[in-house]
């Protein structure tokens, strides 16, 4: 049987883990943490996303999300700018990321094995395969019959690694040690979740060069985020990241000061957000794969981030499926898997570039902060919102028409 080392046990690490199992590998996955688990807020799941999880077998992640009233872009008076409905926006699933994590590993059959506590240090390529060094964390493991002491270190053998360790890619580095890493796009980002009954339907409030944003999640709960420019590093003041949020949106429109209040205050991320830049290093180099952050990290702005981790990892077992099994002849030497997995880096690599692209464009709309700018910003946005809403109802009437007919 063919061997596969997936590199981090994030989204986009287990998804790939349960695809190459559905493809017939033997998975051997190596998680940093001690635990195996996704921390964070919620996560937006659209329906590209949405359907690469139906075919690998993941439910209750639906394809749609009911919303509770009227969502889009408002100003922080609460004054609305656009309707989402005026602009005929698909909706994403929203769920939180330690659920879909949970829903995705649920799918984990006996030829995946996870080791938590493992740290990543090295990797060497061979004719055969590929090695990777690691160091013993702790002696956390999940099935397998033994523990793992701190400070040991190991060797691990594959016919293929998979590197979804994220933005900071130990995977990454090793390949190419001279791409310069992570960039800091100049704003920091909260996240939260609120248990708090809502009727609004969400949608972002856009200020100068601070936004608040929040959505219902498919278990009732609301999650928010809000982005703010700055300096890298720990938020200001000695009270804490909730304080510091409500220091700096507490004075706009409801729900927000609500939702604030209804967080606990010790659950409230706070993250820098970087991206990696563009033209972005190859995703593959020889038999390693990058998926995820580790090969296109990008800002949140599009909420595409992990559904491109989802994708990456959809795409790549699509192609490895046109490689011989085994009993044919040897897959570790058949040009095919080479063929394969350029295919995989010519289909990802130039879609998840477009995306970094046109997220980082949108973060750096959204954060403007003159306050002419942001008016004629704001204006342009609601003009476009009127256009796109008599375009809509152009096709919807042409539609009728044609239906008429019929």
């Amino acid at each position: 049987m063919r061997t596969a080392i997936v590199v981090g046990a994030g989204i986009g690490g287990v998804t790939a883990a349960v695809a190459l199992e559905q493809c017939g590998w033997q998975v051997t996955v190596l998680e940093r943490a001690q635990e195996l688990g996704e921390v964070g807020a919620g996560i937006s799941v659209w329906p590209s996303a949405v359907a690469v999880l139906e075919e690998l077998g993941v439910v209750g992640v639906e394809k749609a999300a009911a919303a509770g009233g009227a969502a889009g872009m408002r100003k922080p008076n609460g004054r609305w700018v656009v309707e989402a409905a005026d602009l005929g926006v698909e909706i994403p699933v929203m769920i939180h990321r330690a659920q879909l994590h949970e829903l995705i590993t649920d799918r984990f059959g006996p030829a995946v094995t996870v080791r938590t506590g493992i740290a990543v240090t090295g990797l060497t390529q061979h004719p055969d395969g590929v090695t990777i060094t690691a160091a013993g964390q702790s002696i956390a493991t999940t099935n397998i019959p033994h523990g793992v002491p701190a400070g040991s270190v190991e060797e691990f053998q594959a016919d293929l690694v998979i590197g979804a360790d994220g933005i900071r890619s130990v995977t990454r580095a090793a390949l190419y040690p001279e791409h310069p890493g992570p960039q800091y796009a100049g704003y920091t980002a909260y996240r939260g979740i609120a248990d708090v009954d809502l009727s609004d339907g969400g949608g972002e409030t856009w200020g100068r060069g601070h936004r608040f944003g929040f959505a219902e999640l498919i278990d009732g709960r609301i999650y928010w985020y809000a982005t703010a420019n700055r300096e890298p590093g720990p938020p200001p003041g000695p009270d804490g990241i909730h304080a510091d949020v409500v220091r700096q949106f507490g004075d706009w429109h409801e729900p927000i000061p609500s939702l604030l209040a209804g967080t606990p205050a010790e659950t409230v991320l706070q993250n820098d957000i970087h991206d990696l830049p563009v033209p972005l290093a190859p995703f593959v180099n020889g038999r390693v794969v990058l998926l995820g952050d580790a090969a296109h990290a990008m800002t949140p702005n599009l909420g595409r981030g992990a559904c491109s981790a989802i994708e990456d990892a959809g795409a790549l077992a699509r192609h490895l499926r046109g490689t011989p099994a085994p009993g044919g002849a040897d897959p570790r030497s058949t040009p095919d898997l080479t063929t394969a997995l350029g295919r995989y880096d010519a289909e990802r690599r130039p879609a998840t570039a477009k995306l970094i692209k046109r997220s980082r464009a949108v973060g750096k709309l959204g954060q403007l902060d003159n306050g002419l700018v942001c008016a004629v910003r704001d204006g342009l946005f609601a003009v476009g919102g009127k256009v796109a809403a008599l375009m809509a109802g152009l096709r919807a009437r042409r539609r009728g028409v044609e239906q008429s007919r019929v």
